[in-house]
């Protein structure tokens, strides 16, 4: 396993990450798996040196902490692993229970570690950028939080640049704690995040850790499993045909190579020079291999032009455009535009 410095911090972590959102409880999306099905994945995944773990008090509602915390206290040291969680989307409905204002942080961070069966994470991280909380209460409520020792560093997932640069700037002004991760989402159907955010971060010292590098499983070319067909976000973000023909030069590569679509696609972001660490979502032991294997698949010119040829710029993925994206392909007219030109 490769290790690098998380930014610029002295945190050392895998460049693979162990995502968990598909570990809790089915009731929660039908594509999640329980206790039982989810420990032999991380298991392997800490055998094959992975230190760095990827939570959400979201994912499953909760459930997913309370099932990862406890698998991992079963198969790991405490002082082995890097631990991180987020907050903002919350575990159910309700007045201050979502967001990131001080009330429902401090309550998230107590309820998150509650669940986890842990005194601390090692990352907490903002799930997004709440537009109707001032950055201010929101920086100064995770100052505190890394202050009392519930978390040692704090980061953030999800957002635009400029929104990141009000929450660096705050940060400098008042002498609070910085981020030192940025989770964001890239891979070869989405490289919006190439134009600002990456170097944006490389330029003040986050790390970049990127989710969605199988483009939440279109890259694979199982088209047809359970998550493709019952993921909402899937079909928002990646039903347009642009994201199609990546998929297929995606296949060709792979059937080039004798390996799977899913280790190209993911060899593409694992050797990315603006990633330092890539998420992986394993629903078995043999799905991880691949991530594995991908940090070592140099993709030569060729093949990197394949993969890169079909690409369009697109609308921003985020929470702020969720159902109402712009789609690449152009839009129909509505009728009362359509012109009937005069035939002489």
């Amino acid at each position: 396993m490769q290790y690098i410095r998380l930014g610029n911090s002295g945190l050392q972590v895998s460049r693979l990450c162990l995502g968990t959102m598909n570990m809790g409880t089915p009731d929660w999306k039908p594509w999640i798996f329980d206790e039982k099905q989810s420990e032999p994945i991380v298991a392997h995944a800490l055998a094959n040196g992975v230190n760095f773990i990827d939570l959400a008090d979201f994912y499953s509602a909760g459930v997913g902490e309370e099932v990862v915390g406890r698998i991992l206290k079963r198969v790991a040291r405490r002082d082995e692993i890097v631990v991180t969680t987020k907050v903002g989307y919350g575990t159910r409905s309700g007045i201050n229970a979502s967001g990131h204002s001080r009330k429902h942080i401090m309550d998230s961070i107590d309820a998150s570690l509650s669940r986890l069966g842990m005194d601390y994470v090692d990352v907490f991280m903002l799930h997004y950028f709440d537009v109707n909380t001032p950055v201010e209460e929101t920086m100064s409520a995770l100052n505190d939080i890394v202050r009392s020792g519930k978390a040692r560093y704090i980061g953030v997932s999800t957002m635009l640049t400029g929104q990141l640069a009000k929450i660096l700037l705050a940060c400098e002004r008042n002498g609070w704690v910085k981020p030192i991760n940025m989770q964001l989402q890239l891979n070869c159907a989405y490289r919006e995040e190439e134009r600002e955010m990456i170097p944006f971060c490389r330029d003040q010292g986050l790390g970049v850790s990127v989710f969605s590098p199988l483009a939440r499983g279109l890259l694979t070319g199982e088209v047809q499993s359970t998550r493709n067909q019952t993921d909402f976000f899937t079909q928002q973000m990646y039903s347009d045909q642009t994201s199609f023909d990546i998929a297929h030069s995606v296949q060709r590569v792979a059937r080039a190579r004798g390996v799977s679509n899913a280790q190209i696609a993911q060899a593409w972001v694992a050797n990315h020079p603006g990633v330092d660490v890539m998420l992986v979502g394993a629903d078995t032991t043999a799905q991880f291999d691949s991530a594995l294997a991908a940090l070592d698949t140099q993709l030569d010119a060729e093949e990197l032009h394949e993969l890169e040829r079909n690409y369009t710029p697109c609308d921003v993925i985020n929470d702020y455009t969720a159902g109402k994206r712009i789609l690449r392909a152009a839009r129909p007219g509505l009728d009362r535009f359509n012109l009937i030109e005069a035939v002489a």
